[in-house]
């Protein structure tokens, strides 16, 4: 079995994230008019926030999962799984709200209709931009070391 070593995972979320700035603010500027420094400040901050709610979000459902099923992540039905994926995405609109509001000047319903927008544009881009990535970038097969295995 090979996985991604760190500095690699590193470097895809880097040009993940550099990608999504690329394409969400100029959508954003494009779509209600806002000033480019106002755009990436707003797609910048949300995804700051998303990349502190997920593993936060992540730990906490592995906990809840442990305590009610005695299950590890990996080995989640797929049921489960997408349960996991909505409460992601559902929590990760509370988190970002405020930031929309705030940031953008938008109203509450405004405020949530672009963070629904937001997260479909980045399930879409998230679909090609691993599958890219992977494409560009195949895991290598190499010896795991201990600490990758647990």
């Amino acid at each position: 079995m090979a996985l991604r070593s760190l500095s690699e995972r590193i470097v895809q979320t880097v040009l993940y994230e550099i990608g999504g700035l690329l394409l969400a603010a100029p959508l954003y500027s494009l779509i209600f008019g806002a000033g480019a420094a106002q755009s990436v400040l707003l797609i910048v901050v949300l995804s700051v926030l998303f990349l502190i709610w997920q593993p936060l979000h992540n730990a906490l459902f592995d906990r809840l999962e442990w305590r009610f099923a005695r299950r590890v992540a990996s080995d989640r039905p797929p049921g489960l799984r997408i349960v996991h994926a909505l409460s992601l995405e559902v929590t990760s609109i509370i988190v970002t709200l405020p930031a929309i509001m705030l940031i953008g000047g938008h109203g509450l319903w405004e405020a949530v209709a672009l963070d629904l927008g937001l997260s479909a544009l980045y399930a879409a881009y998230a679909f090609v931009f691993h599958l890219a990535y992977d494409r560009w970038r195949p895991v290598v097969d190499r010896p795991l070391r201990s600490e990758e295995i647990a």
